[in-house]
């Protein structure tokens, strides 16, 4: 879009954050004082972030050399004032906010700027200038006031988005969709080597992307490669997003402070080295992403799980499965047997202090609709249609059954208004009925969930692979309503009334410009669990 090089007013932002002043005053670099950079500092794109009623957290990072191997985005170790301004209209002609912040070295200079004082459940228009370069214009949108009696909220959901196995085409068609925000579910990028052509890509990479991110500098590589994607980074520009993170963000397959290899070459098989692949982990994830202060990591300690309010439609509630939960059992993949372990009830997936903040706020909001934003399948699921045969997937809520028994129970005891849960991390999509008890058909429904397949992890799928027929096998996982093994997102329309989701797949994702198509769509009703078509 066309942008005016007028100068911006650099008069501080009354209703924004100190968050800049906080990273300036950490800084040991001098100040730039008039930069002027070798290509487009804005290279990243810019995002906004958890919408709040009065407002959003703004987000960009200044790397006009993205890539560039020492993972400082082609910038000098000093201090830059960036400044940013928010208006009602695209043209900026009718500006509310405007203020400036400091991208500091110590964060890569990426900034999160907070901005307080705008007007619920309304459009805004936000911008960012560091010396004579002006970023492009994204698009945010508050929530509802808490009270608000809003009529309808439209979302879409992803998960699972390995650069090097396929094109990001389906973010291209979510920008082109009408939302209020867009929530993601982990594996925003993944840690493994990328290959000397970028996978799919095509692309000639530095050896350093070839192999296993572990340092702060390739974390942060990692995330500037996956952010110079144009698809997503217009599905970040039309919408204000809401994350959390999965395995892949740190290393396949971690639990608290255990990592999930000890002999691949990094010194991560005790507790002090993997705590601190988790410290440069974290802290690239906060850089690159439009996350406020409670979520900037301290080490490899971060409060990632967080409640939004979506006036008297939604409490979402965003979950980390990650940080607190138990080693998994007998391995990490998919086992028969390990019973006695699964079942074990002082394991937890959440960690003690996550479950009871869950249960007690599901149970206390009035919101119409409980929405848990979660990584790991929830569902019982036996993976091997043999009758004599039950086979679990130790790393998703099968391999903790005792806690996902408290979680189904504590939301059916409590009567928690309307359970939905949003699940990623699988790369196929599914849609389950939660039951008080799997092994009884009789037993209540508690909720529904809807698994979402991945925006590319596993390059092309298609509508039913051979561990689909295994899941839905007659008689197998009587409470799974519908599979699907293609890519893409899926689309969330509520009312007071009913909860829609509407999957979004892709026939290819292995080279760009696939269309888009609505595989299924399920419905859910107030006051009455369990998805059906529609």
């Amino acid at each position: 879009m066309a942008l005016t090089r007028r100068r911006l007013l650099s008069t501080a932002g009354a209703g924004a954050a100190a968050l800049g002043l906080h990273a300036a005053g950490f800084t040991s670099g001098t100040a730039w004082a008039a930069p002027r950079f070798a290509a487009d500092p804005f290279s990243l794109g810019v995002a906004s972030g958890d919408p709040l009623p009065d407002g959003v957290v703004l987000w960009t990072r200044l790397a006009p050399d993205p890539l560039a191997v020492d993972g400082l985005g082609g910038m000098p170790p000093q201090s830059v004032t960036v400044e940013w301004e928010v208006a009602r209209d695209e043209a900026f002609s009718d500006v509310v906010q405007r203020g400036e912040t400091s991208a500091v070295p110590e964060l890569a200079h990426s900034v999160h700027v907070e901005v307080t004082g705008l007007e619920p459940r309304h459009d805004y228009f936000y911008r960012f200038r560091a010396g004579t370069d002006i970023s492009p214009a994204g698009r945010t949108r508050t929530a509802p006031d808490p009270r608000e009696t809003a009529a309808a909220l439209s979302f879409a959901f992803a998960s699972c988005q390995c650069w090097y196995e396929g094109f990001y085409t389906a973010y291209r068609h979510m920008a082109a969709e009408d939302l209020d925000f867009v929530i993601h579910l982990g594996d925003y990028l993944y840690e493994y080597g990328v290959g000397p052509t970028g996978g799919v890509r095509g692309v000639s990479l530095d050896a350093s992307f070839q192999r296993e991110t572990y340092t702060l500098s390739e974390y942060r590589n990692r995330y500037a490669l996956t952010r110079t994607d144009a698809d997503l980074q217009a599905a970040h520009l039309a919408f204000p997003w809401v994350l959390t993170w999965d395995d892949h963000e740190v290393e396949n397959n971690w639990a608290g402070d255990i990592a999930q290899k000890d002999s691949d070459g990094f010194p991560d098989s005790d507790v002090d080295s993997f705590r601190a692949r988790k410290a440069a982990a974290f802290q690239a994830y906060y850089e690159h992403l439009p996350l406020r202060l409670p979520q900037k990591p301290e080490g490899a300690e971060v409060a990632m799980y967080r409640r939004l309010r979506f006036g008297t439609l939604m409490e979402l509630h965003v979950l980390d499965t990650r940080s607190y939960r138990d080693d998994q059992v007998c391995g990490d993949g998919t086992e028969s047997g390990c019973d006695a372990e699964r079942s074990d009830p002082s394991r937890s997936i959440l960690g003690d202090t996550q479950e009871r903040w869950l249960l007690d706020g599901a149970a206390a909001t009035d919101a119409s609709w409980n929405v848990l934003a979660n990584q790991t399948l929830i569902a019982q699921v036996d993976q091997d249609p043999d009758p004599d045969v039950v086979s679990s997937g130790l790393d998703m809520w099968d391999g903790y059954t005792a806690a996902r028994d408290r979680l189904l129970t504590g939301l059916y005891e409590s009567r928690a208004n309307n359970p939905v849960v949003l699940t990623g991390d699988i790369h196929r999509s599914v849609v389950a009925d939660l039951k008080l008890d799997f092994a009884d058909a009789s037993s209540p429904v508690v909720a529904t969930e809807f698994a979402g397949t991945s925006i590319s992890s596993g390059g092309d799928g298609e509508p039913m692979d051979d561990k689909g027929y295994d899941w839905m096998a007659a008689g197998v996982n009587p409470h799974l309503k519908w599979h699907n093994s293609q890519r893409g997102y899926t689309v969330v329309r509520l009312s007071h009334e009913e909860l829609r989701a509407s999957y979004r797949v892709l026939p290819y994702v292995t080279t760009p410009g696939a269309g888009v198509q609505t595989a299924a769509g399920f419905t859910v009703e107030t006051g009455n669990p369990g998805a059906f078509w529609g």
